[in-house]
């Protein structure tokens, strides 16, 4: 599995149109999209998915107001349940030679949601639109297909993952029952061309995945990882953060140890009484740019800064979240990329 940073074909999305995913929000929603877009696009080719041709024309009245260039983006019509193309969405691996291999994983709504069989379309509407290959894993017991979601995977491209042991191994929206911590990490070693997996503890406060690694630490190259550390004790955030900095800081040895650098969290994130699952992490490295979602705090500056120094060679820019993050996702869970052939 390639990293995120080498270079993409396109960046796929899927454009908003379920209304309790952002209650009483939805009508912002699409505008941010249309900025998400407008900033991909300059980059590379995006391509998004509309529930509807009435959706579709939403979008591309959003996209002409923001001033997106329409030769940089394709339209398809596919239904969605919801648009976390993160998860819903196949990951694009590289076989022996080099070529893109969708890897297909199944998918129950992150064992929580009753409403995903539109989702689980999603993958081979992919294959058929990019003409790629599609592989789905099966579990080594015949009891069916690997459920998997791409926000609970991150890798550095040369054989390093991390994950989390709460969205596989606790007793709580278990996708894979009876799969053990040696299964998956075969499983990764197989489709994934995993080496090394390392195992984090608990995911942030409000993530109702139960525990996606990509709110909480993400590579920024082969040897750098930022974590995302809560520094206040008296915040849920802390005790869990400074566990996954901890197991972080003691991986390998040597040469292989890795870079750990701190990102902040944010300001709490409230909406009607719940804490939203904010983070920094959950930003989008993309051809020559990485959006990065704020939060009107603060740390978006300290983040921004941050992020740019570790990766000079790209743009960083911050694209407001406070009313995205309200779905339960941002940046990272959104979009799902395509990596080009290794030549």
């Amino acid at each position: 599995m390639p990293a995120e940073w080498e270079p993409h074909r396109a960046t796929w999305i899927a454009w908003p149109h379920h209304e309790p995913d952002w209650p009483g929000k939805l009508g912002s929603i699409p505008w941010v999209y249309a900025e998400i877009a407008r900033v991909l696009a300059g980059h590379e080719t995006v391509e998004i998915l509309c529930q509807s041709d009435d959706v579709k024309a939403d979008a591309g009245e959003a996209l002409n107001a923001h001033n997106v260039a329409s030769d940089r983006v394709r339209f398809h019509v596919v239904p969605t349940d919801r648009v976390w193309l993160r998860d819903s969405a196949p990951t694009a691996v590289h076989d022996a030679a080099g070529n893109v291999v969708l890897v297909d994983w199944a998918f129950n709504g992150w064992a929580k949601y009753d409403n995903w069989q539109r989702d689980v379309g999603v993958g081979p509407a992919f294959a058929r639109i990019t003409g790629l290959p599609m592989e789905q894993p099966p579990r080594r017991d015949s009891r069916g297909w690997v459920v998997l979601e791409g926000g609970g995977i991150e890798v550095n491209g040369d054989g390093l993952m991390l994950v989390t042991e709460e969205w596989l191994l606790s007793d709580i929206q278990v996708r894979n029952p009876g799969l053990t911590r040696q299964d998956y990490e075969r499983l990764f070693a197989e489709w994934l061309g995993i080496t090394q997996t390392i195992w984090l503890g608990e995911g942030c406060v409000g993530d109702d995945t139960h525990g996606h690694v990509d709110d909480i630490a993400r590579f920024v190259d082969r040897h750098t990882v930022v974590v995302a550390v809560e520094e206040d004790p008296a915040d849920d955030n802390h005790m869990r953060s400074i566990d996954n900095l901890r197991r972080l800081e003691l991986a390998g040895s040597g040469a292989d140890r890795l870079q750990v650098v701190r990102l902040p969290f944010p300001r709490p994130v409230m909406m009607n009484g719940e804490r939203l699952p904010a983070s920094y992490a959950n930003f989008y490295i993309a051809n020559g740019v990485v959006l990065v979602p704020t939060f009107n705090d603060v740390n978006d500056r300290i983040a921004l800064n941050r992020l740019a120094e570790l990766m000079p060679s790209r743009r960083v820019i911050g694209i407001h979240a406070v009313d995205l993050v309200w779905g339960l996702g941002t940046l990272h869970c959104l979009t799902q990329q395509e990596p080009l052939a290794r030549t």
